[in-house]
């Protein structure tokens, strides 16, 4: 379980505890997983303070869980990071951070720990992924350009992986209230005043798409709406609109 610290990581780690699951969360902040370790009990969650920026955190995170002798079966990519405004005037640093984080680190954890998920016939992904995969979102490009590669990567391993026992699902909720607005800066932007979902909802509907089979899952009825209206008009229309929806203000 990777960004557990906060948010929807938080939310998968308290649900999946609450269902008898032994948690690993991982996360840059060490006393935010030390405090919710402390709530789940240590026996039902084990911290490990790693920064998926860096490009050893994979594979640290890999030697950890077998000093644990823990085998993943469901492996939660979540952490993820977003900056907005315009491109030309991002902090290189940052854009590139958002890359590693919500790209790299995806492939390299899934790629590590899936050939264990095979030899023992049984396994499940989970990667969150943004209703912002879905059309380029001028003001959040490098963001949401990062979030089309994860569902696009979600759905073509899932049919990969069919009959091997193992199955991929991509969430994609749309506005939900976390910590992520302030830390992008979506939080003074026009799609800050849009519908949300709560944690606990887009939790629930990840862990029913697991137990359905469900490869893409969109909580929530508007954005499910909202993705079929998108398909009735030009994508260009659709990239301006979005574009409206974040400019910075």
């Amino acid at each position: 379980m990777t960004g557990a610290s906060s948010g929807i990581g938080e939310g998968f780690a308290r649900a999946l505890v609450a269902r008898g699951r032994r948690v690993v969360g991982v996360a840059r902040r060490a006393a935010l997983l030390e405090e919710l370790a402390g709530q789940l009990g240590r026996g039902s969650l084990t911290p490990v303070a790693l920064d998926l920026g860096d490009t050893g955190a994979p594979a640290a995170l890999e030697a950890r869980l077998r000093e644990l002798g823990a085998f993943p079966d469901l492996l939660v990519n979540n952490a993820g990071l977003g900056t907005s405004g315009r491109f030309w005037e991002g902090d290189p640093e940052r854009l590139e951070q958002i890359v590693d984080v919500n790209v790299r680190a995806l492939v390299s954890l899934t790629r590590r720990f899936l050939p264990g998920m095979l030899e023992r016939g049984r396994g499940e992904i989970l990667n969150v992924v943004s209703m912002s995969a879905f059309q380029p979102v001028p003001f959040l490009t490098v963001y949401a350009a990062s979030k089309a590669f994860a569902l696009s990567f979600s759905e073509g391993l899932a049919r990969e992986l069919a009959g091997t026992g193992v199955s991929v699902v991509a969430l994609c909720p749309g506005l939900v209230r976390t910590g992520f607005q302030a830390s992008a800066g979506t939080d003074r932007v026009a799609y800050d005043r849009s519908p949300t979902q709560s944690v606990e909802q887009v939790v629930a509907a990840g862990l029913a798409g697991l137990e359905r089979g469900r490869i893409t899952v969109i909580p929530g009825f508007r954005d499910r709406a909202s993705l079929l209206a998108q398909r009735l008009v030009p994508r260009g229309l659709v990239a301006r609109v979005a574009g409206e929806l974040f400019r910075p203000r």
